[in-house]
């Protein structure tokens, strides 16, 4: 039977020919201090709407309870560094910017299927083995699981960077049965650094490494359901899905591993805000068929491109705001009137 080490080093060596960009191993209890701060984000109400990371806490907390029979963790990152630096469409005000991530294929669908190409690899050297893949639609908290396998550390942003990578990856985990060599913890390196602390536009981080969802534009645009609070559209600025702009500042990112999935760079980074505005729910899923963008819905999309035309101070956008008051959405209604009185009207 082939040696754990061996196989680990041939599972590394894989893992890179399927475009990964980084592999590390933890074992299933290593994030034991996780569910204690999952208890304490929850209890703060900083998870918004997310009513979704209540359920099966149990779970997030401790990989070993999710599938008992687990003994390793192996976790993978791939990147999706984006061509051009988000920060620059931010002056693009007519059009809507949209998340590095978000542009092209779906990463649940791509990440998942090369999670599976590797994981039957594994059954196959070791007939018998048994695993479980996640990419991010699971009670499973891949940060810490990211950091406990090596691969990198938590950011003071909260989002996993390295030294050798950034901070632009998707991650995905692979559960098996199989007792592998764990790698050591990553630690960070962050030092004084607060460059994604003070960019933030909404100022959602209540501190390093405590973020305040209902404060972040990514939560806004995506997951808060009905109006945002006025007091936060107007710092939205153009962002319609998403918002780049703590990931992108972060210095780590002169490391920042190419992309090699060309599926996720496929789609624009700022589209015309007329155009995003006459889309109803038919233009907006053949539209964003197939991307991140298409779970939001047409509403909860249009909403935010009306801040956007309401944050754009181009007069010229008035009547696409203006068609729209009288939307069977209230929240929909509700923007293009604020959008209206603040180009004046």
């Amino acid at each position: 039977m082939m040696e754990a080490g061996d196989l680990r080093a041939r599972l590394g060596a894989r893992a890179r020919a399927e475009g990964f960009v980084a592999m590390g191993i933890c074992r299933p209890d290593a994030i034991a201090g996780a569910a204690a701060r999952l208890g304490e984000y929850l209890r703060d109400g900083r998870h918004g709407q997310m009513a979704w990371m209540e359920e099966r806490v149990e779970w997030r907390g401790s990989p070993a309870a999710l599938w008992p029979e687990a003994r390793s963790v192996i976790m993978l990152a791939e990147s999706y560094t984006p061509q051009e630096n988000p920060l620059a469409l931010l002056d693009r005000r007519g059009h809507g910017v949209i998340s590095a991530y978000a542009r092209g294929r779906d990463y649940h669908d791509v990440l998942k299927k090369k999670l599976k190409v590797l994981g039957r690899w594994l059954i196959e050297q070791v007939p018998g083995t048994q695993i479980k893949v996640f990419t991010d639609t699971a009670p499973v908290m891949e940060k810490p699981l990211a950091e406990a396998a090596g691969l990198g550390w938590q950011g003071k942003h909260t989002v996993v960077l390295s030294r050798d990578f950034g901070n632009w990856v998707f991650l995905g985990a692979i559960f098996t049965t199989l007792d592998l060599p764990a790698d050591a913890p990553g630690t960070g390196h962050c030092g004084s650094c607060t460059a994604c602390l003070d960019i933030c536009p909404t100022r959602a981080f209540v501190g390093p490494w405590q973020l305040d969802a209902r404060r972040c534009i990514s939560y806004l645009t995506i997951e808060h359901r009905g109006p945002v609070d006025e007091e936060l559209r107007p710092l939205m600025g153009n962002r319609v899905f998403g918002c780049d702009d703590c990931l992108a500042v972060c210095p780590w990112n002169k490391f920042a591993a190419l992309a090699r999935e060309t599926r996720y760079l496929a789609g624009e980074g700022a589209v015309p805000l007329a155009d995003l505005a006459l889309l109803d729910d038919a233009g907006f899923r053949a539209r964003f068929a197939g991307t991140p963008v298409k779970r939001t819905g047409r509403d909860r999309f249009v909403r935010n491109v009306l801040y956007a035309i309401g944050n754009s101070g181009d007069p010229a956008l008035r009547p696409a705001a203006v068609a729209l008051v009288d939307d069977p959405d209230p929240a929909v209604a509700d923007a293009a009137r604020w959008a209206i009185g603040r180009l004046g009207g």
